[in-house]
């Protein structure tokens, strides 16, 4: 079937570009956009409390809003607000209400707005958006910064701006600078290093070129799949959707064209190197694409909706790459021929290669000894794992120097640390009756009996009565851990126990919402992680005919996953001393390490078949596997980890982690996984690793004939067994 494919593609180029451009062209015209959304259905389904309560909250009291920013009022000495500069907060923020900003529904203060130590006061805005985060609503907080020199000209006073849009919006300039540096990072670093692997200008630029493409034609369909067949998916995922198409892109290419160059060496004419090189290495991209298409696909049965979102969309994209590997590169590549490879003439002749042969030889005469310290290496690297700690705060990454998080850090000093973000708490009548006030006076006394909780406001009812908020300043920041925990256990038990007869009490809020996020998360751990595993090791299973080399090369991916991890753990919270790491973390490692990581093993075992196959003895097998394995794999894993090793120049500490992670879990499952830790084990299992598939088994099965000096490493390239 692949050479099919690549007789097509390499014999009708012109045909194939043209389709290629055609379809992409028309979905970038026609293809419906992505939508974003900030709704919390986005991340949680409805059964969950949280959400339960946002439902409750715009049912009950339609008219009440959450402040979409908080003014932060100081004196400019740091010392007690006077009569007269608390007289100029009222006329500053009634000033800022009168410029009638453009997303600014009011801008309010009260004489009771003062925190206790007498040095600060506050005021609110209130949008007429929910979209916190939109354009407009960001220019009008730009805006009234600009404005604030000239309301408090004359005064003493400074004020600072904090708040949900405040920081969205100083998270977006910050990011802004730093995706558009990650970009070109990305660019340079993938042109320069495959430069300086093919020496040749053209396959520098041409893969950059050709992932442009994919990139359109994965966002087209994605926004059409959305639109219909209601596929859920979100404009957040064009980010991400970027580094996989590069990540995965550039590795199915450089399996491609590492075999065609040895095609050249070995004498073929161009176009029949090339559509043997995708004949006989068609197999090995398609079962990559396949064990990382069902991988994402797993994400459908996360709990949480951006999750749900993301896998599809994910498989769609590599996909796109999957068959762009098939058909749009070896149509490129027939056009350009051997003046692709100009003006380096190194494509002719053979390197050395003695580091890869070197590797080789280790690896078939010491198969014990590499296994076992492999295996240590990533042991111990995976003990850190045990340390993870979840981090929910994702302002706490932001970079220290930003107005919003330095004004939040000064609020925290003068009011409660809660005080920013309350917890909300609302009791329901269940038929409908009127709640009885008394009650509810006790119900609130049994919250402020609550360790952790700072004060508890008077019930607040809806004008039908059925319905009660209270509102819960807790004495931890919003989105800590000790505050996660109290909302997420002792509050909600015991509001939940405490409510007044006849009635029913909820907990809202971010810290309710984060708690629900965190249960949903350790849902997704517990079936998300092994339902992937699973069909990974199907497909591996079909690849290799086989039924242990797919469980062994799971146990080895779970190894280099926790080790993965292990080491973030060891970097960021015990080196570095964060207070944990992004929440979302070991999924991203699933995402890039585990699933796309898999490509190189995947690649390794199909060589160590094939090997085996032409009659080779285990150890030897391992011996050439490496050697001609080892320049893809190396290529491949260094340009994807420094891919994602650029989000480390990032001011913000999450981005870091995920860059660290995600290219640290590449190298290691490149060099230390599959190069070595992979093709020991099945030398050291012999046919035992191919069963129950008897057509491997060979005179040196138990690998008694040894690697010897007999054979060079053989330079042509896999055949189908």
């Amino acid at each position: 079937m692949f050479g099919r494919i690549g007789r097509f593609a390499v014999n009708r180029p012109w045909l194939i570009v043209a389709m290629w451009v055609i379809a992409a062209v028309g979905l970038a015209i026609l293809a419906p956009p992505l939508k974003s959304s900030s709704d919390q259905a986005d991340f949680l389904p409805s059964h969950y409390e949280s959400v339960r309560v946002t439902k409750l909250q715009e049912h009950a009291f339609p008219q009440q809003e959450s402040a979409a920013a908080i003014l932060v009022y100081q004196r400019s000495d740091g010392g007690k607000l006077s009569e007269a500069d608390k007289a100029a907060v009222i006329k500053a923020t009634k000033g800022f209400q009168d410029k009638k900003y453009k997303t600014f529904k009011s801008v309010v203060t009260t004489p009771q707005a003062v925190s206790k130590d007498g040095k600060m006061a506050l005021g609110n805005i209130y949008s007429t958006k929910k979209n916190l985060y939109d354009e407009d609503t960001q220019q009008s907080i730009k805006d009234l910064r600009e404005d604030r020199d000239k309301l408090l000209k004359g005064t003493s006073l400074k004020v600072d701006v904090a708040g949900p849009a405040a920081s969205g919006l100083d998270s977006a300039e910050s990011e802004g600078d730093t995706d558009a540096m990650i970009m070109m990072a990305t660019l340079v670093l993938i042109i320069v290093l495959l430069g300086a692997i093919f020496r040749s200008p053209l396959i520098a630029l041409m893969p950059v070129l050709m992932i442009l493409v994919m990139f359109i034609m994965a966002q087209g369909l994605i926004g059409t799949a959305s639109d219909l067949f209601g596929l859920e998916a979100d404009s957040s995922v064009s980010a991400i959707l970027i580094v996989v198409l590069f990540g995965v892109g550039t590795d199915y290419m450089l399996f491609l064209l590492f075999r065609y160059r040895e095609n050249l060496r070995k004498g073929e004419e161009p176009k029949e190197a090339l559509i043997q090189a995708v004949t006989r290495v068609g197999e090995t991209i398609a079962s990559a694409a396949g064990a990382v298409i069902v991988a994402f696909l797993a994400l459908t049965l996360s709990t949480m909706g951006s999750m749900r979102a993301m896998g599809p969309s994910l498989a769609i994209s590599v996909a796109v790459t999957l068959v762009a590997a098939l058909t749009l590169v070896p149509a490129v590549f027939s056009l350009l021929g051997t003046k692709a490879f100009w003006p380096s003439k190194a494509w002719k002749q053979a390197p050395r290669n003695r580091l890869a042969n070197g590797t080789g030889s280790l690896v078939s005469r010491r198969p014990g000894l590499i296994a076992t310290v492999s295996a240590c290496v990533l042991a111990a690297l995976a003990v850190g794992a045990f340390g993870f700690k979840a981090e929910f705060d994702t302002d706490s990454s932001l970079p220290k120097d930003l107005e919003s998080v330095k004004a939040m850090t000064e609020l925290q000093k003068s009011f409660s640390a809660g005080e920013s973000d309350p917890s909300l708490v609302y009791v329901q009548s269940k038929d409908g009756a009127k709640l009885d006030a008394a009650a509810l006076t006790g119900f609130r006394k049994k919250l402020e009996g609550v360790e952790g909780v700072g004060e508890v406001s008077p019930a607040v009812p809806n004008p039908k009565g059925d319905v009660a908020q209270f509102s819960v300043v807790l004495k931890y920041r919003p989105a800590s851990e000790k505050a996660i925990e109290l909302v997420a256990g002792d509050l909600r038990d015991t509001a939940h126990t405490s409510a007044p007869q006849g009635s029913e009490a909820l907990v809202g809020g971010t810290t309710a919402v984060l708690g629900d996020i965190e249960d949903a998360v350790n849902h997704d751990y517990r079936l998300v992680f092994p339902v992937a595993g699973v069909a990974i090791m199907l497909i591996l299973g079909l690849l290799l005919r086989s039924v242990v080399a797919p469980l062994y090369l799971m146990l080895a991916v779970g190894l280099g996953f926790a080790a993965t991890l292990g080491s973030t753990v060891w970097l960021f919270q015990d080196i570095r001393g964060e207070h944990g790491l992004l929440f979302m973390l070991p999924i991203v490692v699933y995402l890039f390490v585990v699933a796309i990581g898999t490509d190189y093993n995947i690649l390794m075992v199909a060589r160590l078949r094939e090997e085996v196959g032409k009659g080779k003895s285990p150890a030897e097998a391992a011996r050439l596997a490496v050697a001609q394995s080892a320049p893809t794999i190396g290529s491949a894993a260094i340009i994807l980890a420094g891919t994602f090793g650029v989000l480390m120049l990032a001011s913000n500490t999450m981005l870091q982690q995920m860059g660290f992670a995600v290219a640290f879990g590449i190298l290691l499952t490149a060099f230390i996984m599959a190069l070595l830790l992979v093709p020991t084990v099945t030398a050291m299992l012999g046919s035992k690793a191919w069963w129950p598939n008897h057509r491997f088994d060979s005179p040196h099965a138990s690998g008694g004939s040894g690697p010897g000096r007999a054979e060079e490493p053989d330079t042509a390239e896999t055949v189908r067994v």
